[in-house]
């Protein structure tokens, strides 16, 4: 078991997780039960997945869940981008949300290796 509050991936998803409910709240209403829903689900998969994997009693049962958040970070990569191509936000506010989605990608990798 790893503490989940000390890993630093962790503490960045729930940082892209917050960035992303504010960016939720700025976006038009039409898309409440559209993209609104599908990044506010998908930026919550990062951390919820990291730390079910941290609370696992193996070091594969905790690869099995980073492999999974993994996955949501593309997922929500690829929301982020469909949200400037649409036109509903600025490429300006949402490239930085989409480099930190790539970031944790990157330590999400680093760590799977370490374990």
């Amino acid at each position: 078991m790893h503490k989940v509050e000390d890993l630093k991936i962790w503490q960045k998803s729930i940082s892209l997780t917050k960035q992303v409910y504010l960016l939720a709240a700025n976006l038009p209403n039409d898309e409440k039960f559209g993209l609104i829903s599908q990044i506010k689900r998908s930026a919550v998969s990062i951390p919820s997945n990291i730390a079910e994997g941290a609370g696992r009693n193996t070091n594969n049962e905790f690869k099995h869940f980073l492999s999974i958040a993994n996955g949501s970070t593309y997922e929500l990569q690829t929301q982020l981008k469909l949200i400037i191509e649409l036109h509903l936000k600025e490429e300006k506010i949402i490239k930085p949300l989409i480099e930190l989605c790539i970031e944790i990608q990157k330590m999400n990798y680093v760590l799977q290796q370490k374990l």
